[in-house]
């Protein structure tokens, strides 16, 4: 991978733009000027300056003869020297690229060995010198690399693309109270003084990128699977921690290898839990390295799984993407969709079905929010400006999707037959998407190019409408099924139209306390802008399930009527099919959609269903809603408490804040509904329901004492009082508070929440203050951090005055980054859109709330006599 470290996805409302930034161009392999068999490196690491000096040592098999230069990737290196045997050789080095000249032309199969003597001075990228400052003076003594995409280059000269193949060695000398892990098994470790020397082999071939090390004073976690060792590295004093969030590792790994039909393939596998790191896991080759972020205690444990979610993912890379090896960026989505699938696939074994399906969702919407807000793109595409464009919620979330269309298409034991026949075909070697498809045909003798071409060769997904109505005479049922991304009247293959045969399910409920609930399928072919379908039937069905079990990715509005929107809400097995009827209940908006939508907040069985309910109930904006969520306060699921006091924050009534204030004072059992629950207080409270100033002023009291006193694990809780403060966007006294929390030697989460902050803050703020902020985000997008970088891109695109995008343009130019790049060029592209609203926007929203809260006054008064009219 990597992946980012992730809880939330936040949604957005504008429209896709083009995934190609100017400067796009399409990417090839290079020419290959023979075979890379072997890279072994010896190191020597100065941890106090920050430097590195050694020999990159590259034994290579040349394809062809007479070849009389080698061209390698090596950026920002200190070539000192570049021999074949002892013969010294001339190069020319640009900073970028190496160019050796070879003293005899190549002969093919003919292998020699090239010695690059090279130093590194403070590194900006690929390795990564962490120590105390005296802004963070308890932080460890550690060394770590990154390497994918493609940033090995920037720590040792290479053929740095994935395509390439070696075997490789690490000898790394360092201080003796530290320890070095890295690919492969240990061979020995030499004491020369008072400095170890430790010496990594890995047998098994593995790209460039891949290639990795990590350096610190870790306790060792030693555990096993089968004859495997299974280890986990961490800092000291943290070993609780450790074996809380990684302990089922060696389950994961029985459960990977049955599953994928190949036996962990590597001689141990550890994990290694880093200071500062940059993303939230890499999956080196036998050796993963973690955030020190995922580390959790035991209440974090109670409603997090994206520690557990996070650890298989990096895992299942260690078939799908270090065992078998994407041959080009492009097709990256091959493994990061299986890996982010294994997520879903644990799920389902250690939590259930229902679990799954519902991860899964989660899973669809992180994707079509970036589809909705940022662009649409084919999954495979090869014009980008730098390969770490590619990682985004296209490849990890919809590629998860489509592994699980793929399973449905095939059932169970061909799903499974084919995906062991992919991995046992290809271990050791490059595949591309191509490989998949021939996998698949060659294990079930299905041809799946058809679902391919419409989800992973092109962008987009299906968008439909479904209504449904009864006709009692002819016993006929009709559904009305409309691709609303389709242009009416186009039928071309650019139409947007996607041909899919999907399962319609009728259901029918028994009678008694425990009804049985029987669903009847039938499987019809969606392939028109428009289709009415009719169905001859028995009896009229209680409720009707679209695409039984929500297998394919796609979104749909539901257009039936009330009684089978509720049966379906109750009945339904399927809690994706529950959920479906909760949106479409919640836009009902009448009182009998409230007391259905109630009955499910307190009954259904899965807290899932139980969790969207309470979003719904939000959205209806009636009083008896807002007493249906607080009845779900006392709800045993945390994660059910956590999405109720996310609902509360919208009503913004004086029951919603006395509510949210008792449980902010009090705080709850999760880090994560305290933290919610103060946030959302923040809503209430700067919404300023009652009209009484004293109550914004005791928020800003009860929101300051929070951030002196209640410091804990990832500063979950604090950061819910900074979001918290964010919400009184006119408000000096809130942003000095804020501010006060962007400076240095703030502990990382907390300032990381504070400097996000001050972007949606700043709309309200007075002129001098916008100023203020926009002076404190300058200094802060100056800073190297990845994470400050992208904290600061994400206030900034949130501003509306043209001195962000000056401060963003200039991070453009200066950072490191791609993603940073390309995430500052995009927030330019919001600002600029801001800037060109109406400035009478902000009053017209002011009386449109005013209208809302009178609006629910009345709605709820006039429900109240149509139901005692009844």
């Amino acid at each position: 991978m990597p992946t980012l470290y992730r809880r939330r996805t936040p949604d957005d409302d504008k429209g896709p733009r083009s995934f190609e930034m100017p400067g796009a161009k399409p990417h090839y392999n290079p020419d290959r000027p023979g075979q890379v068999e072997h890279i072994a490196l010896d190191l020597t690491l100065d941890l106090g300056q920050k430097t590195c000096a050694g020999t990159c040592k590259i034994r290579i098999n040349p394809v062809r003869d007479g070849l009389e230069s080698l061209t390698l990737d090596a950026v920002s290196q200190q070539i000192e020297a570049v021999k074949v045997g002892n013969a010294k050789l001339d190069f020319d080095y640009d900073g970028e690229q190496l160019q050796v000249h070879l003293k005899q032309p190549t002969v093919a199969g003919e292998a020699f060995t090239l010695v690059i003597a090279y130093r590194l001075v403070q590194p900006e990228r690929g390795l990564y010198f962490i120590a105390p400052d005296p802004h963070y003076p308890e932080k460890p003594v550690q060394v770590w690399t990154q390497g994918e995409d493609e940033d090995s280059r920037y720590w040792f000269p290479c053929f740095d693309y994935p395509g390439m193949l070696s075997t490789s060695e690490i000898r790394v000398r360092v201080p003796g109270a530290y320890q070095v892990v890295s690919n492969g098994e240990l061979v020995e470790t030499t004491e020369v003084g008072d400095d170890k020397i430790y010496h990594w082999h890995q047998k098994q071939v593995h790209p460039t990128y891949l290639m990795a090390l990590a350096v610190g004073e870790f306790e060792v976690i030693q555990d096993h699977w089968q004859d495997i060792p299974v280890t986990y590295y961490v800092e000291k004093g943290r070993q609780s921690q450790g074996q809380l969030t990684m302990g089922k590792t060696p389950r994961m790994v029985g459960f990977l290898s049955e599953k994928y039909g190949y036996k962990y393939a590597f001689p141990k596998y550890a994990q290694v839990c880093a200071a500062d790191f940059i993303f939230g896991g890499m999956e080196n080759t036998s050796m993963t390295i973690l955030t020190d972020r995922c580390l959790l205690d035991e209440r974090a444990a109670l409603d997090n799984r994206d520690s557990e979610s996070l650890v298989v993912h990096e895992l299942a890379h260690q078939w799908f993407g270090d065992l078998l090896v994407i041959n080009h960026w492009s097709h990256a989505w091959v493994k990061e969709g299986m890996a982010t699938y294994s997520e879903v696939m644990w799920m389902e074994q250690e939590y259930g079905a229902d679990e799954a399906a519902y991860y899964r969702l989660e899973a669809a919407r992180s994707y079509f929010s970036e589809d909705k807000s940022r662009y649409r793109r084919p999954m495979v595409t090869h014009v980008y400006r730098e390969a770490i464009e590619l990682y985004d919620r296209h490849i990890y979330e919809k590629g998860a999707c489509v592994y699980h269309m793929i399973r449905a298409e095939l059932g169970e034991a061909l799903f499974w037959k084919a995906i062991q026949t992919f991995v046992q075909d290809n271990a050791h070697r490059t595949v591309e998407t191509i490989d998949l498809l021939r996998a698949i045909d060659k294990a079930t003798g299905r041809n799946l190019r058809p679902l391919f071409d419409q989800y992973v060769w092109r962008g987009g997904h299906p968008d439909y409408k479904v209504a449904y109505s009864w006709d009692g005479d002819s016993q006929l049922a009709k559904l009305t099924v409309t691709q609303t991304q389709a242009k009416d009247g186009d039928t071309s293959s650019t139409s947007g139209l996607f041909d899919l045969r999907l399962a319609i399910g009728f259901g029918y409920v028994g009678r008694g306390k425990t009804p049985k609930v029987e669903v009847k399928p039938v499987t019809v072919r969606i392939h028109e802008r428009e289709q009415a379908l009719f169905f001859p039937l028995e009896k009229k069905p209680d409720f009707i399930s679209f695409d039984i079990g929500n297998h394919y990715l796609k979104t749909v509005s539901l257009e039936y009527p009330l009684p089978e929107l509720k049966a379906q809400l109750k009945y339904d097995p399927d809690p994706l099919a529950r959920i479906e009827a909760a949106i479409a209940l919640g836009k009902k908006g009448n009182l009998e959609a409230v007391k259905a939508l109630a009955t499910a907040l307190t009954e259904d069985a899965f807290w899932g269903v139980r969790a969207e309910v309470a979003k719904q109930l939000a959205a209806v904006k009636l009083d008896q809603a807002v007493a249906a969520l607080l009845q779900g306060l006392q709800d045993s699921e945390a994660r059910v408490r956590n999405a109720v006091v996310d609902a509360l924050g919208e009503v913004k009534t004086a029951d919603s804040y006395k509510a949210l204030k008792t449980l902010a004072e009090k705080g709850d059992p999760s880090y994560y509904v305290e933290s919610d629950a103060i946030r959302s207080l923040g809503k209430v409270g700067a919404a300023d329901a009652e009209g009484k100033v004293k109550d914004r002023k005791k928020t800003l009291k009860l929101l300051e004492t929070i951030l002196k006193e209640r410091q804990g694990w990832n500063e979950i809780v604090r950061s819910g009082a900074i979001a918290a403060l964010g919400q009184f966007k006119s408000s000096e006294e809130a942003l000095d508070l804020v501010l006060q929390y962007t400076e240095l030697g703030t502990p990382q989460a907390l300032r990381l929440a504070a400097i996000r902050t001050l972007g949606p803050m700043s709309t309200g703020q007075s002129k001098p203050n916008v100023e203020r902020i926009l002076d404190r985000l300058e200094r802060i997008a100056s800073e190297t951090f990845f994470l400050t970088q992208v904290a600061a891109v994400t206030a900034l695109g949130a501003m509306e005055t043209d001195r962000a995008i000056t401060i963003l343009e200039h991070l453009a130019d200066h950072t490191p980054d791609g993603r940073v790049r390309r995430r500052a060029q995009e927030a330019v592209q919001q600002v600029q859109k801001a800037i060109g609203k109406d400035q009478a926007l902000e009053k017209l929203r002011q009386d449109l709330e005013e209208l809302k809260t009178t609006h629910q006054d009345l709605k709820s008064r006039l429900e109240q006599l149509e139901a005692k009219a009844k």
